[in-house]
């Protein structure tokens, strides 16, 4: 659990790269919209929600350089909430900002 925990923190504070990330398998869907020149994020249903709920203590990057499942962007917010002081979403907010995940910022 260390190590996982040393991880996170490498990812967060940008010691560690990954290459950025596209959207993925659903590329199509995504060329149908524009990126947002200030944070980098494709501008598509829920990127209002993700922006001002996940660019207020981190930058944009820390999602467009991941690629994650459903099943994983959940349990990062998790982690966020239990050890950065996350505020909890309202189950509608949450599923929205998970879409949005899922859809634009799949595992590679």
């Amino acid at each position: 659990m260390k190590s996982k925990r040393v991880l996170l923190w490498a990812l967060a504070l940008g010691l560690i790269w990954v290459a950025p990330v596209t959207a993925g398998e659903n590329v199509e869907a995504a060329e149908e919209y524009e990126t947002d020149s200030e944070t980098g994020l494709i501008k598509a249903p829920g990127f209002d929600t993700v922006k001002n709920n996940c660019t207020v203590c981190h930058s944009a990057r820390l999602v467009t350089n991941r690629g994650y499942t459903r099943a994983v962007w959940l349990e990062q917010i998790r982690w966020m909430q239990d050890t950065q002081g996350l505020w909890e979403f309202a189950p509608e907010v949450e599923e929205e900002i998970l879409d949005y995940l899922e859809t634009y910022y799949p595992p590679r």
